[in-house]
């Protein structure tokens, strides 16, 4: 069993964090200012959450339905042998149209989430699973329609993750009085 360490983060990484997350292409001066720090700071803040692997990469969000992909299903399938499933796992992973793929505790082994152009391509695809090496079953529950599918990771923040006014510039912010 893998075990991952969870980093440390105070309620300053929280905050660059929950907004990389709203939109990582923002300005780093903007989340600075959100955040109380200089540009050059949140640069090596967010380096740093990149190599602690906080920060696993940078992607684009897309539409599937406007490139073609209308159809949303999960397949579980099973195995009887349990020294297949990690062979299962990097062969599903290996399909293109598979978005995630999990072992799961239940009736099923893994649990595989599949967007694809049609129901025609659906059938295919859920073929090429059944054919490989140690699938004993598998059964597919076609998505009507979404309501919330989100990339983003809920940070408990608690009392720590407060939101700082932006900074201040002129005489206030170098220590003079206000008249």
């Amino acid at each position: 069993m893998k075990l991952t360490r969870v980093a440390e983060l105070d309620s300053t990484d929280r905050a660059i964090l929950e907004l990389l997350q709203e939109n990582c292409k923002q300005p780093l001066a903007s989340i600075g200012e959100k955040v109380g720090l200089s540009a050059p700071s949140v640069v090596e803040r967010i380096h740093k959450l990149e190599e602690a692997g906080v920060i696993r990469g940078y992607v684009a969000r897309v539409d599937a339905r406007r490139l073609g992909k209308d159809v949303t299903a999960f397949i579980g399938l099973s195995t009887q042998q349990p020294d297949t499933i990690g062979t299962l796992e990097v062969q599903i992973g290996a399909i293109a149209d598979v978005l995630e793929c999990h072992h799961v505790t239940g009736v099923h082994t893994l649990m595989v989430k599949v967007k694809t152009k049609n129901t025609q391509t659906l059938e295919s695809l859920i073929g090429k699973i059944r054919s490989l090496d140690g699938v004993t079953r598998t059964e597919t529950m076609v998505v009507l329609s979404t309501h919330t599918e989100r990339s983003r990771i809920a940070l408990d923040a608690g009392d720590e993750f407060v939101s700082r006014p932006p900074r201040r510039s002129g005489p206030r912010a170098r220590g003079g009085r206000r008249r």
